[in-house]
């Protein structure tokens, strides 16, 4: 684990590295993607634009919202300590939630065809958020449970994990799903051309997310009942995606009401 890269003296956090890479090779995929079926890659650029502003505060107003009882609210006038805060600590389901409001709210202001770029291109979500996975293992942040079996590890002073307990790589076992939930994604979205591409993606991170959310140690991310914050999450999109696509279907079938009419 290493929480710098030192690159020409300058130490540089490796989880701002991996989301980079992450997000520079989903870019590149995404231009390829957008010039085989069509559309025009600015409008891609200005609705990621969107997505990233919207992205940042819906990830920190979860995180906020999740860690709510350990925030010291009568020091928020404190520079130091209302810097401090938003230093760190985001919340990745906030972070989506936030992202497709402002994708449809930009598409909504330029006039674009919002959801046929989600369409094509919601499959490189998992990919980048599977790099931003391998950031979290090399800063030691959402880690695992305490674990001394096969593959665990063991992280050195200076990270947020706790040092020197064998935890479980709960890290790396999400970037390794994720990048699965690419492949297949990837597939169904190129080569199948499959419709309901955003309900899958929900679905199947979901279900993914939940699981996963039993291996986690770390006790900032909020809870309600016997289950975390994205673990709640987590069942209300993957419900609401199943949803939409019964709606979908159901309104495919209906005739339109030229059909309907009877002469």
């Amino acid at each position: 684990m290493h929480f710098y890269f030192h690159i020409f003296g300058l130490n540089i956090p490796s989880y701002g590295i991996m989301v980079v890479i992450g997000g520079a090779i989903a870019n590149v995929l995404a231009y390829f993607t957008i010039k085989k079926k069509g559309g025009d890659f600015n409008d891609v650029m200005a609705l990621e634009g969107y997505a990233f502003l919207f992205g940042l505060i819906g990830a920190k107003g979860l995180y906020l919202f999740a860690s709510r009882s350990e925030i010291e609210w009568d020091r928020l006038t404190d520079l130091n300590y209302f810097l401090y805060l938003f230093r760190g600590g985001f919340v990745f389901y906030g972070g989506l939630i936030g992202a497709v409001f402002g994708i449809f709210l930009g598409g909504k202001i330029h006039k674009l065809e919002t959801a046929m770029y989600v369409q094509r291109l919601i499959y490189l979500v998992p990919l980048a958020h599977g790099f931003g996975r391998i950031g979290c293992f090399l800063g030691g942040c959402c880690y695992g449970v305490p674990y001394d079996g096969p593959l665990h590890v063991v992280f050195p002073e200076g990270t947020v994990a706790p040092a020197g307990i064998p935890l479980f790589p709960v890290q790396l076992l999400e970037a390794v799903v994720l990048f699965l939930l690419f492949g297949v994604l990837a597939w169904l979205s190129l080569k199948k051309d499959w419709p309901y591409m955003l309900e899958t993606y929900l679905i199947l991170y979901g279900i993914a997310r939940f699981i996963i959310e039993f291996f986690r140690y770390d006790d900032y991310r909020g809870s309600f009942g016997a289950l975390s914050t994205s673990q709640w999450v987590s069942l209300l999109t993957a419900a609401a995606a199943v949803a939409a696509i019964i709606i979908r279907r159901h309104r495919g079938r209906l005739p339109s009401a030229k059909q309907g009419s009877v002469s």
